[in-house]
């Protein structure tokens, strides 16, 4: 059983003042952020905060903390050290890798996208037209939003060259079969691009496992600092065309940042496995391998979150006025339960506010998806998001304070 007050113990964010009383419920849209990551950030800006990588003792512990992050995330993934880079965003990673992708393919070749996707995983792709890139969508279910692996099938050939997908997504919460769908896709000749931004707070993957080429995921929703983290694995990137000075062509992961990075918050990264780690010993879910420690920490979050989340899920069921967005069974989906109604997701997230309950309302840059199931992108959709450091009395809250505005 996962201990709540020791998770909670590890989240400076729970001992402040100013958010006593508050239950968190739009962490798909940013998440406390750990202990660690604060400490090192703090250390960081105090003690090295001088260009990295020079011989001397400040920029020497710079460097090697830049570098502790890289691997040891890299080692909780299953991959490379150097098939992980940093960006300042999700969207801005993936907007540099459409640019190599331009570059990299031919007019007639085609991508796959679909429109369950957060804009970050869809827009970039869909510019490739421009380069007369043919873009095939694969389009969700527009009842339940679902994504079917079947209906993909219909959509590979032999000029695709790439599939681009969430592992879940920011509005339907369903948790797409990853390594089906790139098996699929490889069996077909085409490489994939995973978002797992609304994945990874769930529990970092296996994405060694998982098989996918490209994994992307935001590390401010998963406890750390503002920062996207792209995994490209050594076969693609080393194909792409560099998109990084002409002079870093040969390093793997400075091809695809072509900006500086920010190197305190890079550094502040490792945080983030130091947290999973403490969590792990606390636990007595230490593995043998990074990987089998992040697959125990991952085992151990969802089976809390699914726990938590069949109360909110059986209570959207029972309201007319509401229409839950993805499935109604927890094991399913992650703990990202998007709600329509006929008023705006935003006006019902305002109700909540006055019940001390902290949600969001909006399209969340998923329009297409919203579209594509037929909801009012106008009104928009009540989001309710938690991870593993809620509690069942802040769900209790939740269904309280639901219950008073629905």
């Amino acid at each position: 059983m996962l201990d709540v007050d020791f998770v909670r113990s590890q989240f400076p964010a729970f001992a402040e003042q100013s958010l006593k009383g508050q239950a968190f419920f739009e962490n798909a849209g940013g998440s406390y952020t750990c202990a660690p990551v604060i400490d090192r950030l703090t250390r960081f800006y105090r003690e090295r905060k001088v260009q990295p990588y020079a011989p001397y003792r400040a920029s020497d512990l710079a460097g090697a903390e830049m570098d502790e992050a890289r691997a040891r995330l890299a080692g909780f993934m299953g991959v490379a050290t150097d098939e992980v880079s940093f960006g300042p965003s999700t969207t801005q990673n993936t907007y540099v890798l459409a640019q190599a992708f331009r570059q990299w393919m031919d007019p007639g070749d085609a991508i796959i996208v679909t429109n369950q996707d957060h804009e970050a995983n869809s827009g970039p792709w869909r510019r490739l037209a421009e380069d007369g890139i043919e873009v095939r969508e694969w389009r969700v279910d527009p009842e339940t939003g679902h994504l079917d692996p079947e209906d993909l099938n219909a959509l590979l050939d032999d000029r695709v060259r790439l599939v681009c997908f969430p592992h879940c997504s920011n509005v339907v919460g369903e948790i797409n079969p990853v390594a089906k769908i790139t098996a699929r896709a490889h069996a077909a000749g085409a490489f994939v691009c995973v978002d797992g931004v609304s994945y990874a707070p769930h529990g970092i993957p296996d994405v060694g496992g998982l098989g996918a080429d490209i994994y992307l995921f935001s590390a401010y929703k998963t406890y750390g600092p503002h920062q996207g983290i792209m995994v490209m694995r050594r076969n693609l990137g080393e194909m792409l065309p560099n998109q990084g000075h002409y002079f870093n062509a040969d390093s793997l992961y400075k091809r695809f940042t072509p900006a500086g990075p920010d190197h305190a918050q890079v550094a502040a990264c490792a945080g983030m496995v130091d947290y999973f780690e403490a969590f792990a010993a606390h636990h007595g879910v230490m593995g043998e391998t990074p990987v089998a420690t992040g697959v125990a920490v991952h085992d151990a979050i969802r089976s809390h979150e699914i726990k938590l989340l069949q109360p909110i899920l059986d209570f959207a069921k029972t309201r007319n006025s509401v229409r839950l967005l993805g499935p109604a069974e927890a094991e399913n989906r992650a703990p990202t339960v998007a709600l329509a109604a006929n008023v705006p997701g935003e006006a019902l997230a305002a109700q909540l506010a006055e019940h001390d309950v902290m949600a969001g309302g909006g399209d969340f840059y998923a329009v297409r998806a919203l579209s594509g199931m037929g909801v009012d992108e106008a009104r928009g959709v009540l989001r309710v998001s938690f991870v593993h450091y809620t509690t069942e009395d802040e769900v209790q809250k939740l269904l309280t304070a639901l219950d008073a505005v629905l």
